[in-house]
């Protein structure tokens, strides 16, 4: 049976993401909490839009389009550009509508721009824990194992054994960066979730500024496809990098489009 072993670069790794996942929106919560006096139920808001939105509505039409259209099907399949385009659209439609609604519904009574924001750390906070939180206590205690010899003992006796070592093989193979990237990643999108989550409110706030919720959504379409794009053809880190300046740049935008604004307004 193949053995494994986890070089403590990714073991760190895989300490950053894990505390980047569960411990960024636990803090993003408390801070907003505290020093802005923002509702802590617009935060479940946020985790419960994106699990609805994102991991049941959108995930329903992943499965109908990728899978069941045939000749769309394919097209997709064999076309990285109308992956990423379709890819990108459908996430920010589905997550920028239940935004959206869910401002609109739920937060109607209490919308207010730290709330938004609120609700922006929620958002992006349940998509970190579940896409890279979770994972990363798995492949801790996976790493520990393998290391401490527990998963050679306890699959000796299971004819699936190669096949269970043989997928845990990227933790001792791929390099620390990867492992580090993914909290980086996470990091940047929650960011990206609260500049959103600002254009958002601004466009449920003001019925006749619905080019804000547009626009929220065309944002999150092309930072979605234009990270598809640039790791199918170039290198992750650059990737990210390019994900950083974007969201830096729509950060900037809803700072001086909503936040700054209101502030004018309200002095």
């Amino acid at each position: 049976m193949t053995t494994i072993q986890v070089p403590m670069g990714n073991i760190a790794g895989i300490v950053f993401s894990l505390i980047v996942a569960w411990g960024l929106p636990t803090a993003l919560c408390v801070v907003l909490y505290r020093k802005l006096k923002a509702s802590l139920p617009a935060f479940f808001l946020g985790c419960a839009t994106f699990f609805l939105f994102a991991l049941v509505l959108e995930q329903l039409l992943h499965t109908l389009v990728i899978f069941k259209l045939g000749p769309v099907s394919e097209a997709l399949k064999n076309n990285i550009w109308l992956y990423a385009l379709y890819g990108g659209l459908a996430a920010g439609v589905f997550e920028e509508t239940g935004r959206y609604l869910a401002m609109r519904f739920f937060l109607k009574k209490n919308l207010t721009k730290e709330n938004a924001l609120m609700y922006g750390a929620g958002h992006g906070g349940m998509e970190a824990i579940l896409i890279l939180g979770i994972p990363s206590i798995n492949n801790l205690v996976s790493s520990i194992l393998l290391n401490s010899g527990g998963f050679v003992s306890a699959l000796a006796e299971d004819a699936n054994a190669q096949q269970v070592m043989e997928s845990l093989m990227p933790l001792g193979t791929l390099p620390a960066w990867q492992f580090f990237l993914g909290g980086a990643e996470r990091i940047i999108a929650v960011a990206l979730h609260l500049a959103l989550s600002l254009l958002v409110y601004r466009a449920v706030k003001e019925p006749a500024k619905k080019g804000f919720f547009v626009l929220a959504i065309l944002l999150h379409a092309a930072v979605d496809a234009m990270v598809v794009l640039i790791a199918n053809h170039g290198s992750l880190i650059f990737a990210e990098l390019v994900t950083l300046a974007g969201t830096v740049a729509i950060g900037l935008l809803a700072w001086k489009l909503v936040w700054q604004q209101e502030q004018e307004i309200e002095i």
